[in-house]
């Protein structure tokens, strides 16, 4: 009697053995230790098959929480993105005030707030489950972005661009830009997004408009060396006239008669030339005239 019962014993600590290593296989199985890379924070969630999913906690990485059934993690990047919206295709182009198609770019700097409520209303509200997103770690950020960001972003920049005509758009582009960042972190004020910073940028006018500029520029470029020139000739002009009026006053008659003097001592000097002394005027001072000498027939 004892040995038979020293055998059901056996028999059900053996079932109990076996039931235990069942139940730890599909803990072990289903369990998850979520992990969060640096520059991520992560959503931890437990899933349940039966029931309810909860929510567990955040975790700021680099980390893990710890294995735990049924876990999963969705992390999202709090490290600044830029994303490029381009308004380059004629389906795209934005009309200018005088009604010329305009293309252009807009470029944004943001991020997602860092702190644990920001995450878990971007999460709940913002973007789509993804799971811990292995194909693509970002996917949950580019997603939020698209559902929220990117078509204010887009109908601000083009609102803005239509309000100049098409040569004041280059002039104004830095207010342009200015005013469509005001705008944007406005609408993202009380939420999970951080708006860095918004580029309005890469401005191409069509084909005509830019040569018509081209041929403005030249024109101008022609007009200010014109105009350089016309500048210097008067600067020339006044300094003559200066030099003049400088060497006029030098132009006393002793100043002449001293000049006269030195001339015929010159040409007293020279084989060349032949002389007659004329003693007329004031001083004695002559008149200089080269001798003419006869033609030979």
């Amino acid at each position: 009697m004892s040995r038979r019962v020293s055998q059901i014993v056996i028999n059900v600590i053996g079932v109990m053995v076996l039931a235990l290593a069942a139940v730890f296989a599909v803990w072990l199985f289903h369990s998850v230790n979520p992990t969060t890379p640096a520059g991520y924070i992560g959503y931890v969630t437990q899933g349940a098959w039966f029931g309810k999913a909860r929510f567990l906690d955040t975790q700021v990485g680099p980390t893990s929480y710890g294995r735990t059934w049924l876990a999963d993690v969705i992390n999202v990047s709090v490290t600044p993105f830029t994303y490029e919206e381009p308004f380059d295709a004629d389906s795209t182009a934005v009309l200018s005030k005088d009604r010329v198609r305009i293309k252009f770019a807009v470029h944004v700097i943001f991020k997602v707030k860092s702190g644990s409520e920001q995450i878990r209303e971007f999460v709940n509200n913002y973007t789509t489950l993804t799971g811990s997103g292995k194909e693509d770690p970002n996917a949950t950020v580019k997603t939020a972005y698209g559902n929220f960001v990117k078509e204010p972003l887009r109908t601000a920049a083009r609102n803005e661009v239509q309000k100049y005509e098409a040569l004041q758009i280059a002039d104004n582009i830095v207010e342009i830009g200015q005013t469509v960042e005001k705008e944007i972190r406005a609408i993202c004020k009380d939420t999970p997004f951080e708006i860095i910073q918004v580029v309005v940028g890469n401005i191409q006018y069509p084909d005509s408009v830019a040569n018509a500029v081209s041929e403005k520029m030249a024109a101008t470029q022609k007009l200010e060396q014109v105009r350089i020139d016309a500048k210097r000739r008067v600067e020339e002009a006044e300094g003559i006239a200066k030099a003049m009026e400088v060497v006029q006053q030098k132009l006393t008659p002793l100043y002449l008669q001293h000049e006269a003097i030195e001339a015929q001592k010159a040409m007293v000097g020279s084989p060349n030339h032949t002389t007659i002394y004329i003693p007329v005027g004031a001083m004695g001072v002559p008149f200089v005239q080269p001798l003419e000498t006869p033609a030979t027939k």
